[in-house]
């Protein structure tokens, strides 16, 4: 089965060792062309106006907190800004609760905090944008808060090693998305998951169309994709492969299993894959459904051992 490459991102760059020392200023305000030398203080200069943040290549332990204003964090040339192990408010390496926030081509890793929740990027309000940029080797990839209004939109980009259910924590997830209006996550690929679910979201509105997952290196994992609370939308054009090392291998896919609060009878899944790797025989079922609402579910492309549908 073909797996989107990882080359879906351009990151040929991300191994380099551009470090940010020797860089007085990487940090440059586009409209203003003042640079600085931290991350928060060319965040700080934004405040509740509206800017983008260019970032030189290089390696960064620091971290951002946005409260106010509309920022965008741009890589120069993307792959080559790493964020590196370095959380704001034991958060993330950003903390984002302005108006809104765009993301582009940046690396996000090796991220740990004391709750387990250790992540790239912690949305707690205002709209999220995130494209061609990696998440990796930490507990989460993105980890939001609620906000019925709000939307969160991920393209062309990876989540790798993310996710844990150690420490008699609560389980951290390679994207966990609150309760928001909307979630659309397209042309990503989620891989070699270290725990917890793949996507996570309690959302009342979905379209994750044309992504991978592809658990096949997978380690005490859970879910692909896990619709809390139920959800509307659109889930199509997805390739899922489950791996041999599984928490909880039932499922790929589950409608409110944490209790129905949104209707999914407007939810649409077709077109989609489901297989495991090679040489495994096990049973599975593709949609798990929580609900007695009426879920379409079209064509699908599912091996054999994979059920297509099932009341819990």
């Amino acid at each position: 089965m073909r797996i989107l490459s990882t080359t879906l991102l351009v990151f040929a760059a991300v191994g380099a060792t551009a470090l940010a020392q020797g860089r007085p200023t990487p940090f440059t305000v586009e409209e203003s062309g003042q640079g600085y030398a931290s991350l928060k203080d060319a965040v700080a200069a934004i405040g509740g106006g509206r800017g983008t943040v260019l970032i030189a290549p290089g390696t960064y332990a620091q971290c951002a907190v946005q409260d106010a204003g509309e920022v965008s964090f741009r890589a120069r040339t993307p792959g080559t800004v790493i964020l590196d192990g370095m959380p704001c408010e034991g958060k993330a390496a950003l903390v984002l609760r302005g108006r809104s926030t765009s993301v582009d081509g940046i690396v996000f890793q090796n991220l740990r905090v004391p709750d387990g929740n250790g992540a790239g990027i912690r949305l707690e309000s205002g709209n999220l944008t995130v494209t061609n940029s990696m998440f990796r080797n930490s507990e989460e990839g993105i980890l939001s808060g609620d906000a019925p209004q709000g939307s969160v939109t991920i393209d062309r980009s990876t989540f790798r090693h993310l996710g844990r259910c150690d420490r008699d924590l609560d389980c951290a997830h390679g994207v966990y998305i609150g309760r928001y209006g909307s979630l659309t996550v397209t042309r990503s690929r989620f891989d070699q998951g270290d725990g917890g679910h793949y996507l996570k979201t309690r959302t009342a509105r979905v379209t994750i169309t044309g992504n991978s997952f592809d658990d096949s290196a997978g380690r005490l994992t859970n879910y692909m994709i896990d619709l809390s609370n139920g959800a509307s939308g659109e889930i199509s054009r997805n390739e899922m492969v489950q791996g041999k090392d599984k928490d909880n291998h039932s499922a790929f896919i589950t409608v409110a299993p944490e209790g129905r609060e949104n209707d999914s009878s407007g939810l649409s899944i077709l077109n989609n894959s489901a297989s495991f790797v090679p040489g495994l025989q096990r049973n599975s079922s593709f949609v798990a459904n929580f609900t007695d609402d009426a879920v379409r579910i079209g064509a699908n492309r599912l091996a054999s051992g994979v059920k297509l549908t099932d009341r819990r």
